[in-house]
């Protein structure tokens, strides 16, 4: 489930700051990744709490980050964009960690503690662009 009501809507253009406009296409986004083995058995509070914890982490360790900056700026701050997918398992969310870091995708693979259960992830903010073909093979959570 995307956070914006139009996820996929026209953006006539937003500014970077930088005299640079993003299109469509562009749209900052942050991708979550969560277990679905554990949506069927865990509390969702618990499940939708672990993917909170992500994706702050994940946006906090790229603070400073030209993205994360546009992302998290006061003229964006109401209309951020999230996509948030379901792997199977444990298998499933380190495999693909493995393959975000091979493809240099910055992102926070949440180990649940003192547990250490993986549980989700949740990318760094990128331009749509650059990133949805890591995540195409992913049905959306529901």
């Amino acid at each position: 489930m995307e956070s914006s009501a139009a996820a996929n809507a026209t953006v006539d253009s937003a500014s970077t700051g930088e005299g640079t406009e993003i299109s469509t296409a562009d749209t900052v986004v942050q991708y979550v990744v969560l277990r679905r083995d554990l949506i069927d058995t865990w509390p969702l509070g618990s499940v939708v709490t672990q993917g909170c914890h992500a994706s702050v982490a994940a946006v906090w360790l790229h603070k400073d980050d030209a993205d994360t900056l546009l992302y998290c700026s006061p003229s964006n701050l109401d209309s951020m964009h999230k996509v948030t997918l379901e792997v199977k398992g444990e298998a499933q969310i380190l495999n693909l960690s493995e393959k975000l870091k091979a493809g240099g995708i910055a992102h926070k693979l949440w180990i649940e503690q003192p547990e250490n259960i993986p549980t989700c992830l949740a990318t760094k903010p990128y331009p749509k662009s650059s990133i949805s073909t890591f995540f195409r093979k992913l049905k959306l959570c529901k």
